[in-house]
């Protein structure tokens, strides 16, 4: 009895997982009979030769060996392999389930502030230090970053190719903006439009910056963010005093060095607010993550690469199944009709 309960539940979960491939099953038949039928009634040479010519040219078949016709093997060969193609199956085995990798974003602030020098050299060289740390964290995970002044623009989508977001990243600097601004919710706007176009779940963004003007629109942005389950973090670039920056005039007029940084006559020099830590705070607390100063980054990487361990193992613990395809075990008898069918004599 618990045999014949095991077959007839099998029965009631046998399916096929392709079953398209079915509908051609009667289209290979119809060819294979009419292929016998046109073979049968040597239609090749009656299309060359004159039937009455044809039937005296005909050997007669007593004491010849009658041929088998290959005709429904070929259809049975077919039709063997048309099933095993859709897939039969009736048993489900378990399946590793398969992650999506982590992905962050780096939203680097490009403003004219950012040439400040109480960090130095500046500001924008040590947000670029910064980078390569994060970038030499990357384990897996795929990098996108963004930059911003007045306007944001994207300058890698999220990659795993860390060497091409490494190259890029050296001659960032606020001479190349083509306008001066501090708007940060537009970026990190482009910066969920990344991690969406990405397909990836959660992810991270990290805000490079030493302060914003839009905050309204900053943590609008960053509450979006939270609720797609991504968390925002942000590295404050920059001193808690004073800070002077040299050169007053647009950032188009600027000179740079061979290594990206900006310079401008040395007796022109802007006076520069201070990081406004609450500021920045707020913005993170807003995006579930926290402030970082320069002096932290050890803590930065280590909160994104937990923040990937822990999605990494979350994943781990779900056990997955998928159905068996027993289409495999078609394949012996199909191979060993191909073997008849290529018989020599048989066409």
């Amino acid at each position: 009895m618990a045999l014949i309960d095991q077959v007839q539940a099998a029965l009631a979960r046998f399916h096929f997982e392709r079953p398209g491939w079915l509908l051609a099953v009667p289209l290979l038949l119809v060819l294979a009979a009419w292929l016998a039928r046109r073979s049968a009634s040597g239609r090749g040479w009656s299309a060359l030769v004159d039937a009455p010519l044809l039937e005296a040219l005909r050997l007669p078949e007593s004491g010849i060996a009658t041929r088998a016709s290959p005709w429904p093997w070929l259809a049975l060969a077919w039709t063997l392999a048309v099933l095993a193609l859709a897939g039969p199956t009736w048993q489900r085995e378990p399946a590793a389930a398969n992650s999506t990798p982590d992905g962050w974003v780096l939203v680097l602030d490009l403003s004219p502030s950012m040439r400040a020098a109480d960090a130095a050299p500046n500001r924008v060289t040590r947000a670029r230090y910064a980078i390569e740390d994060v970038l030499r964290a990357a384990q897996g995970a795929r990098v996108g970053l963004v930059v911003f002044s007045a306007e944001p623009y994207t300058v890698t989508p999220l990659t795993d190719d860390v060497a091409t977001v490494r190259g890029l990243t050296g001659p960032l600097a606020p001479g190349l903006m083509p306008s001066s601004g501090d708007k940060l919710g537009p970026a990190l706007v482009m910066a969920q439009q990344l991690l969406e176009r990405s397909s990836t779940r959660g992810g991270h963004v990290v805000v490079l910056t030493d302060g914003y003007a839009d905050q309204t629109d900053a943590t609008a942005a960053v509450k979006s963010l939270r609720e797609r389950s991504t968390t925002v973090d942000v590295l404050a670039i920059g001193g808690a005093g004073n800070a002077a920056v040299a050169g007053s005039s647009p950032p188009a007029n600027l000179a740079q060095t061979a290594d990206g940084n900006d310079t401008s006559p040395a007796d022109s020099l802007a006076p520069i607010e201070p990081v406004d830590r609450a500021l920045l705070q707020q913005l993170a607390r807003a995006g579930g993550g926290r402030v970082f100063g320069l002096d932290e980054m050890p803590a930065l990487l280590a909160s994104l690469q937990s923040h990937e361990t822990r999605s990494a193992t979350t994943l781990s613990d779900v056990e997955a199944e998928r159905w068996r395809d027993a289409g495999v075990w078609l394949l012996p008898p199909l191979l060993l009709l191909a073997a008849l069918l290529a018989r020599r004599g048989w066409w």
